[in-house]
Formats: C-alpha cells, structure tokens, sequence
C-alpha cells in the first residue's frame, strides 16, 4: 500500500470505529429528511468512506465515490478529477471529504463543475465550534482520524459556495455530546425534521445543503438604426423683413 492510500484507509477505518457509526447512523438519520425533497436523475456521494448514505433518496440513479478501495464503494477516484461530464449530476453529496482534502476549495470547485444549474450540493462536515473541535488540539497530537483533519468552520464553507454561484438553502448542526464512546449514547430520533427543535451551532456535525445558481446574460442588440426624438427634420428657408436668411427646423408631416 503506498503512502498517499495509508491515510486514506485509516480515516476509512475510523468509520468503522463505535464511534464512528454513531457519527455515520446521526448523519443518515438526518439526510433521511432531507433526501427526499431533492429530486433528480442522478446522485453522487463524495466520501472519505464507502457506506453510502442515500437509501432514502427517491432518486433512481445513485453511484459512490471513495477515496479509497471499500467493499461498499462503488467507484474509487480522484475528487478533484471526476470523470463525470460537467453540469451532470443532479445531487452531490460530499461527506466529509472537505475535512481531509489537501486543497479543499479545489475539490469543491470540482464539485460544483459536475453538478447541474438548479442542482444540490449536501455537504456534511466536522465543525470546529463544537466539543469535538475543542477535542481535535489534543487528539490530533496522536496522529489518527479524525483529529488530523481540518475541520472547516461553517461559514467559511458558505462563503467559497456563494463565490461558485451557490444559494444556501440550510444549515444543520447535531451531536452536542463530547467524542467519547461512554458518553455517546443512542442516535438521535430526526423524525420531527433536521434537527428541527434543537439546531445550535455549536453540534459536532453539520449538514448544508445549497442548490447551483448560474447567471444569465441577456445579449444587448446592435442599434443600427437610431430615430429622432421628433421624427424626422427638414430645413426651409425663411425670410425675415426682407433680408437675411436663416435656417429653421420644422417637423415634416
């Protein structure tokens, strides 16, 4: 195994960790209220791991795409050269593949490129302003996943989604508990809406969606022929006491 993969499975076994189903099972409870609003040909899930996370999309078409080889994924390539064709895909779900990307703004530009004008982008995220992101100092100086992550504060990531023409359509947050496996408990019951009661941004995870905007231009038509504001002007001579001339505009019938 090289070394580019090494992480890559590590973060992928991360996932299979206790606690990382529980990070996974309160993810899709909470696109289960969601996915089925966003409607479509085709989905694409993103992720740093291979479970897929859209059973509950209406949507007929759906492929996932892994960082590294799983049992689960469907197709395993580079995010930042999808061979996907531009303005393909209908929803882009991108699950936490931002928090591990050398060059995440370049990901999600990629992202951006395959999804279709009026398509959704969901992309769920570590939030640092959170009990985990106070975690991450201290776990990270271990060197294991998820802690060597960057961990992308939310706003931050609306902002490089307005710059691609994005229009934010929510933002919700959950797992308020610290990252500890005693401490994590059941998955939270989302049934009443996407953490509808108790949405702080202060939640472990966070979960925005935004659907793709493109800016028409309307083509300006050469004037090729400009009209007088009076119609058009003849010149007549006029006489006054006899001598001298002058030219007068008068309107023409």
């Amino acid at each position: 195994m090289s070394k580019v993969q090494e992480p890559r499975q590590a973060i992928a076994d991360w996932f299979g960790s206790p606690l990382g189903q529980y990070l996974l099972g309160t993810e899709e409870a909470m696109l289960e209220q969601l996915l089925p609003g966003l409607f479509g040909y085709h989905l694409l899930q993103l992720s740093a791991q291979g479970r897929p996370l859209f059973h509950s999309s209406q949507i007929q078409h759906k492929l996932s795409v892994s960082l590294a080889p799983q049992a689960a994924s469907g197709l395993v390539a580079s995010p930042v050269q999808l061979p996907f064709a531009s303005d393909s895909i209908d929803v882009t779900l991108m699950h936490h593949l931002l928090d591990f990307a050398a060059e995440p703004q370049a990901l999600l530009r990629e992202a951006a490129r395959v999804t279709l004008p009026m398509g959704n982008i969901v992309i769920i995220g570590f939030n640092p302003l959170s009990l985990w992101g106070l975690w991450r100092p201290y776990a990270g100086l271990a060197g294991r996943p998820p802690w060597t992550g960057a961990f992308i504060r939310p706003g931050r990531l609306m902002d490089w989604l307005n710059l691609l023409n994005f229009k934010i359509d929510r933002a919700q947050y959950a797992i308020y508990r610290p990252p500890i496996e005693r401490y994590i408990g059941a998955v939270g019951n989302y049934a009443g809406g996407l953490s509808r009661h108790l949405n702080l941004p202060v939640g472990a995870v966070y979960v925005i969606a935004a659907k793709k905007h493109v800016t028409t231009m309307t083509p300006l038509k050469p004037a090729w022929k400009t009209s007088r504001a009076f119609g058009r002007l003849s010149v007549v001579r006029s006489v006054k006491h006899g001598s001298g001339a002058s030219l007068t505009p008068r309107r023409s019938s």
